[in-house]
């Protein structure tokens, strides 16, 4: 069962309190659906622990608009937080990942297969941290928006 961190202080001294690589990915994970299921367990074993960053309320409104998201922060961590291949989850304002790297510090960056390293806000903090990035495979055919489309 994972674990919520709290606030900016936990999540900086998280690293300090782990004995192996920090494994980190982020999302608005609206509708948890078998496409993020399987992204997040070949995330996990990429090293020792999972740390997953969950856009906020307000960041998901304003990356998907007014509509979104479905499932509040705190039911969407707590989601997360109950699949086992999740260590820790944090929930961040930023439309971005770029804070919650930075303090987190990972060793590993996973995107999914759909981005790459050109396309991604967070490239140069990730280059400036010496952060291994990594893109797993995309899985077709599964996404929050196509769920709500089907409603």
């Amino acid at each position: 069962m994972g674990i919520l961190i709290n606030n900016i202080e936990e999540l900086k001294n998280l690293k300090l309190k782990l004995d192996g690589e920090l494994i980190c990915t982020n999302g608005c994970f609206d509708i948890l659906h078998i496409g993020h299921v399987r992204y997040l367990q070949e995330a996990k074993k990429l090293g020792k622990y999972l740390l997953v960053g969950v856009n906020s309320d307000l960041s998901v409104k304003n990356l998907k608009g007014l509509n979104r998201p479905i499932n509040n922060e705190q039911n969407r961590a707590e989601l997360l937080n109950a699949l086992n291949c999740i260590d820790y989850t944090f929930i961040f304002n930023e439309t971005t990942a770029n804070n919650f790297l930075e303090f987190s510090k990972p060793d590993i960056y996973v995107k999914g297969g759909d981005y790459n390293l050109n396309e991604i806000p967070e490239r140069d903090i990730l280059q400036k941290l010496n952060c291994k990035v990594v893109f797993l495979q995309f899985h077709e055919g599964f996404s929050t928006t196509k769920i709500i489309d089907m409603l």
